[in-house]
């Protein structure tokens, strides 16, 4: 006699609770993501351009948001989930935005903005007194590179899959609802 077991989580089936577990997973890879921009600054020694810290930001306002959804899933009004996924979802979307366009601006597709990538229209003796104290990186100055992509092409990529991922889940929840 055999019996088959399937490994359920507390309240349902993994089927049922399939929006859930992708939201998690969009969480766990943008939280991989940010932690893996950190530690190439920290441990790596690449020191992040102006187009850099601005696709931070995304990460910065839309993992606490979807960490609330993921923590509060079964207590948040059903409305309230949507909006705050949503939101997520829209944080990531320009995320996604200035990913893309920082990996235009590094393989050439068009020009980044002048303030870093241009020449500056007046430079003062106080600007250059600690000249070698900060390292300014150009935003059009690739300093990683594998396979053939940049770190801003891969963070394009991996926003791509997190709004995916969040889109299914909001998806699926309307569509087993519905």
């Amino acid at each position: 006699m055999s019996t088959t077991t399937q490994a359920t989580p507390i309240g349902g089936t993994w089927r049922s609770d399939r929006p859930r577990m992708i939201a998690t997973i969009a969480f766990v890879l943008g939280l991989a993501t940010i932690a893996g921009a950190w530690g190439s600054q920290l441990i790596g020694g690449l020191v992040p351009c102006e187009l850099c810290l601005e696709q931070r930001l995304a990460y910065y306002w839309g993992l606490p948001v979807l960490a609330a959804v993921l923590i509060l899933w079964n207590r948040l009004p059903r409305t309230v989930w949507y909006i705050a996924t949503g939101i997520a979802l829209l944080i990531f979307v320009w995320g996604f935005y200035m990913a893309g366009y920082h990996a235009g601006v590094e393989y050439g597709f068009w020009p980044g903005p002048t303030a870093c990538t241009g020449t500056g229209v007046s430079v003062s003796f106080q600007d250059l007194q600690n000249i070698n104290a900060t390292r300014v990186v150009p935003c059009d100055a690739v300093q990683f590179r594998f396979l053939g992509i940049t770190l801003a092409g891969y963070n394009t990529l991996i926003s791509l899959a997190i709004v995916l991922m969040l889109g299914a889940a909001i998806w699926l929840r309307g569509r087993r609802t519905a």
